[in-house]
This record gives C-alpha cells, sequence and structure tokens, in this order.
C-alpha cells in the first residue's frame, strides 16, 4: 500500500524541520515551503493527499492559499497547525479545512489528524475544548 503525501507549508525553518520528519515516519513528504505562493505552487504541480499548513505566514498566509487549492480541489484535505488558539478562527478555519492542530501539541496530535482528515474525518486539539458552532 503506498503511504499519503503531503505538502507542508511552514515559515520558520527549524519548526518546519520537526515536523517534516514526525510527518515523513507516517507519510511521503513531497515538499516543504516557507509562504502560502510556494504552497499553491508545489500543491497545483504536486497534486499531494494532504496539505499541512501554518495560517500565519509572510505574504499569503495559510488559510488564503488553502482557499485558493480547495477552490481548485474541492476533497484536498488540509490540515492547520498554528500557534493560534482563538476559537473564532478555529471556527474560520474549519470552514476552509478539515484539521487545526496546535503547534504546542503537534509532536502528539499531528499524525493522528493528518490519519484523521485522510480517513474523511476531521480533527481539533482536544486542549481547545468544544468550538461553538462545531460538532
Amino acid at each position: 500500500m503506498s503511504r499519503a503525501t503531503i505538502i507542508l507549508a511552514e515559515d520558520h525553518p527549524p519548526i518546519a524541520e520537526q515536523m517534516r520528519h514526525l510527518l515523513a515516519e507516517a507519510f511521503d513528504v513531497l515538499a516543504v515551503v516557507g509562504h502560502g505562493e510556494a504552497l499553491v505552487k508545489a500543491a497545483t504541480r504536486l497534486h499531494p493527499d494532504v496539505v499541512v499548513t501554518d495560517i500565519s505566514m509572510p505574504g499569503m498566509d495559510g488559510m488564503q492559499a488553502a482557499r485558493e487549492l480547495i477552490s481548485e480541489r474541492p476533497t484536498l484535505a488540509i490540515v492547520f497547525v498554528t500557534v493560534h488558539d482563538d476559537p473564532a478562527l478555529v471556527r474560520k478555519a474549519l470552514d476552509i479545512g478539515r484539521g487545526y492542530v496546535l503547534k504546542a501539541s503537534a509532536g502528539e496530535e499531528l499524525v493522528v489528524a493528518v490519519q484523521s482528515v485522510l480517513n474523511g474525518g476531521s480533527f481539533v486539539s482536544p486542549s481547545l475544548g468544544p468550538i461553538d458552532g462545531m460538532s
């Protein structure tokens, strides 16, 4: 069975490398990029199964890039990984993607989140608690 493919977007190289290493244990990481424009180009060219993206990046942010990608490929699985724990931002992100992982818990949760969205589910870091309007 072939492994699912991922593109990772993260603008801080040490964090990007940690996440790449973590994801590479379970998935094929096709590319690691540092901003939204590069994410859109890489995903359009490489057709990953999943995009894992930071929200806050220079230039085009992760949510804008994800919106562009979803407009082209509505079934593309998107997992946001971020430091932001604002419930309004979580709701906004989950209108676009199906996963929301806090960086503080990415070591324990990121692979599980990606597996969940690949299987058609969703994932929100449990430490965020219940998000109003989300099931």
